[in-house]
């Protein structure tokens, strides 16, 4: 039988590696289905989400906001922070009144963590440069600090920098104890329903397998952890892959209803977002 194959895209990191360990190796039954795997970083992704490039795609939660009307959220995939999250890193201490004036190295315009940083200081100084090489820069000088995502989070301190906003403690503070909303998996409204039901359910074994065959599944990851060994990227994959990856839960989803809602509020995404999880 001839499969049909589905684009798939996520980043080359712990946390999607072992999310989608079992659709890449072939240890759940696919059925009439295969994934091309596109492994980019989480801007790239979310602008070919934009174009409508991909069949299924993680995407950064501030980006539904654009591509609400090609995708619609799956239930499962989704990385957030528990009093965690993305970080802005220096050389030295600051306040964060200081950020303000500060060149800020961020990893794209359309990551959650530039949206929730907004939101948190306003306006400031900003260039863009792939996740990966954010904290290489602050080192070297060229920006005074980075906003840091990814297993950066864990490996900064490696490098002698500097914590200045833990964008995780910030929102849990301000919200009560939400989680704080980052990233999502993202598939193609026009797919249809019946097909994107059986999707959404490799997906979600796919998870649960990891889950499942922990050690094998972080193996895997493994090959995606820069400066990692196997402790830590065990930890990391823990902070981004549990059980609000397997299912948003209420609390979950009214999180990102709320980042969303106050994002337009704040008048940092064009319109209104009509936030639709499919089955």
């Amino acid at each position: 039988m001839n499969k049909e194959v589905l684009t798939l895209g996520h980043s080359p990191d712990p946390d999607d590696a072992f999310m989608h360990y079992a659709l890449a190796k072939h240890k759940i039954d696919m059925g009439p289905y295969d994934f091309e795997h596109i492994l980019q970083d989480i801007e790239t992704l979310n602008q070919r989400a934009m174009r409508k490039e991909l069949d299924i795609t993680a995407v950064s939660i501030h980006a539904y906001a654009y591509i609400q009307d090609k995708y619609m959220l799956l239930p499962h995939g989704a990385s957030m922070g528990e009093g965690y999250g993305p970080m802005v890193v220096a050389r030295e201490e600051m306040a964060v009144d200081d950020l303000r004036s500060r060149l800020i190295a961020i990893p794209g315009v359309m990551t959650s963590a530039f949206l929730e940083l907004k939101l948190m200081i306003g306006n400031f100084k900003f260039t863009v440069i792939p996740f990966d090489q954010i904290i290489q820069a602050v080192v070297d000088g060229k920006v005074d600090a980075g906003l840091i995502i990814h297993e950066g989070q864990l490996t900064y301190q490696q490098q002698g920098l500097k914590e200045i906003v833990n964008l995780g403690k910030w929102w849990e503070e301000r919200t009560g104890g939400l989680p704080l909303p980052l990233g999502g998996n993202a598939i193609r409204r026009d797919l249809g329903e019946e097909k994107i039901a059986t999707i959404s359910r490799l997906l979600k074994e796919s998870i649960v397998y990891g889950l499942e065959h922990r050690e094998e599944a972080v193996e895997h990851a493994l090959q995606y952890a820069r400066d990692m060994n196997m402790e830590l990227a065990d930890e990391f994959v823990g902070m981004y892959v549990n059980e609000r990856t397997v299912d948003y839960g209420d609390s979950g989803r009214e999180a990102v209803r709320r980042l969303l809602d106050e994002g337009f509020r704040a008048g940092l995404i064009p319109g209104p977002v009509n936030l639709q999880f499919s089955v």
